[in-house]
């Protein structure tokens, strides 16, 4: 059976976005995949920071203007809860930028590198430079993104760079920088680990959040890494991984399995990885190069990843023009369903794929129409600290707690009803389906939606019939 030139429309935008509203999926069907593809990119040229936090690092504007550099316990507590809250508050801005953002690929390639390039910090301003360093060079050169996040106070911090010193070496910075962002286990030894952190010491950040190079704690003497000898620093470092054919194999392998399929098919990888090393790592041209792939477009690539939590819950906000008055219930949404922006498990990120789904998430996922379209109660409760949520969560009263489990969502249906109000009551379920589903609307899946449907109204069935068709576990593809 033929692929539709409307589920391919979807498909490009679920992959190159957070999907689209039905709408906007109707504009494009009369355009060529290059002039939607070019309309994409163009989109994304341009963009903003996700600035809330100003530029400034309270606590330590607050230790300067200490004589002796020291803050009272209460004030480290204070600090403490006020980065907290900077973080949930982030958290709930970044949702709302790749939400309503025009510059979609970005934000989804930002999303993309978030993971890449796991990273954890208890402080606000961090989280922010980061995301932002990301933003700026989600399109650009590889290198460059990988030398900015390198230097990145927040990685430096979290990977321990800021104590690796000549007299001491740490190697985790090194360590991760080859296994985790560029080449791989088992691209480089145990001894390039180890002359890596030693070209690294002397990288750290100062208190107000910019790198600074500390000579003093340089090692200067000469090191091999990778089968070149010298005197190198960190910046040699990553050139001299930037200059192996395996970096651009490795990356281009990790976005195949992210944009197109878990599955890779190393023939096309192989030819995409030559291009991009020969580009000089230009991450646009790559993305180009495979949205405007004949075989992008191919039924064993739709429909074949499970959407991540955070694509799930953009997803719908997109598609249904859905505006959360009280997103707080965001935070928990993500904490549930298993992946918490700015929070992820490990420097290796989030694992992705069959892992998003288990017996307890699947159920929280199909609920999760019916929670949000009704504004019902999020009926869990967490007994442990959570820091995720701005506070230590179990310290809350009973009323800051119903806050997070309080589900207040306006949602605006009237042009999407209107683009469906013109077929007959028997079409309704199929055509829904056609554009909410990646996979096949089986019969039974019909009879079921069918069965459950409001048919009072045209309206009432329009929003009846997507509930359930959303709340089927084909709904979690795209």
């Amino acid at each position: 059976m033929a692929i539709s030139k409307q589920k391919k429309i979807q498909h490009l935008f679920h992959r190159a976005g957070f999907g689209e509203s039905i709408s906007a999926i109707r504009r494009y069907e009369d355009e060529s995949t290059s002039a939607i593809i070019k309309k994409i990119f163009d989109d994304s040229q341009k963009f903003t920071e996700l600035n809330i936090l100003g530029s400034k690092n309270s606590y330590a504007q607050k230790k300067e203007e200490k004589e002796k550099n020291e803050l009272t316990r209460q004030e480290k507590k204070n600090f403490q809860k006020q980065s907290r809250e900077d973080i949930r508050d982030l958290n709930i801005a970044w949702i709302d930028k790749m939400s309503l953002d025009k510059a979609q690929l970005r934000e989804k390639m930002t999303f993309f590198w978030h993971g890449h390039f796991a990273c954890k910090t208890r402080i606000g301003l961090f989280c922010q430079n980061q995301n932002n360093t990301i933003r700026k060079h989600a399109l650009g050169k590889f290198g460059e993104l990988l030398m900015e996040i390198s230097k990145d106070p927040a990685m430096l911090q979290f990977l321990n760079n800021q104590q690796n010193r000549k007299s001491s070496p740490n190697e985790n910075f090194a360590r991760e920088v080859m296994e985790l962002f560029t080449l791989g286990r088992g691209n480089y030894t145990e001894n390039d680990v180890k002359e890596a952190a030693r070209a690294f010491t002397g990288w750290g950040f100062g208190r107000t959040g910019e790198f600074r190079f500390r000579k003093a704690v340089h090692d200067t003497d000469e090191k091999t890494f990778l089968g070149k000898s010298g005197n190198f620093t960190g910046e040699d470092i990553i050139q001299i991984i930037l200059e192996q054919r395996r970096t651009s194999e490795f990356i281009t392998e990790k976005i195949y399995r992210y944009f197109v399929n878990e599955k890779i098919d190393k023939n096309i990888t192989a030819g995409l990885a030559k291009s991009f090393y020969d580009s000089g790592y230009n991450i646009e041209s790559l993305m180009k190069e495979i949205f405007s792939s004949e075989w992008f477009y191919g039924k064993e690539n739709i429909g074949s990843k499970i959407k991540s939590p955070v694509e799930l819950i953009v997803g719908m906000i997109r598609s249904f023009n859905i505006d959360f008055v009280n997103p707080l219930p965001l935070l928990n949404l993500q904490k549930v369903l298993g992946q918490m922006l700015f929070n992820p498990p490990n420097v290796a990120g989030w694992a992705g794929g069959k892992s998003w789904i288990d017996s307890s998430s699947l159920m929280y996922r199909l609920k999760l129409p019916e929670i949000i379209f009704k504004s019902s109660n999020l009926n869990f409760d967490y007994k442990e600290d959570m820091p995720e949520m701005g506070d230590s969560y179990r310290e809350l009263s009973k009323k800051e707690k119903k806050q997070y489990k309080q589900m207040n969502t306006k949602t605006d249906l009237k042009s999407y009803i209107k683009e469906f109000s013109e077929f007959d009551e028997d079409e309704i379920a199929l055509k829904l389906s056609e554009y909410l589903l990646q996979v096949n609307f089986d019969a039974k899946d019909k009879k079921l939606v069918n069965k459950y449907s409001d048919r009072s109204t045209i309206e009432n069935l329009i929003e009846s019939v997507t509930l359930r068709i959303i709340s089927l576990p084909e709904y979690q593809l795209c």
